[in-house]
């Protein structure tokens, strides 16, 4: 069973509890908190990516130049 802890110090936030009480999801207020979630899912999607493959810039630009997307 999972429920919404209602009484927080943050107006816009809630979490999400399992049985146990334990914090397990949260719910933003997007209107209020948006720009900050954008920052929050940049970090996360860096973190994701931390240990992707490294293309080097040059090789970026011939890929792109090949395909037609970059002019040059």
């Amino acid at each position: 069973m999972i429920v919404v802890q209602t009484e927080n110090k943050m107006e816009g936030i809630h979490f999400l509890t399992d049985e146990k009480g334990q914090k397990i999801a949260v719910q933003i207020d997007l209107g209020r908190y948006g720009k900050l979630w954008e920052d929050f899912y940049d970090a996360l999607t860096i973190e994701q990516r931390r240990h992707d493959e490294r293309i080097p810039l040059r090789e970026v630009k011939k890929r792109l130049a090949r395909s037609g997307k970059l002019r040059g």
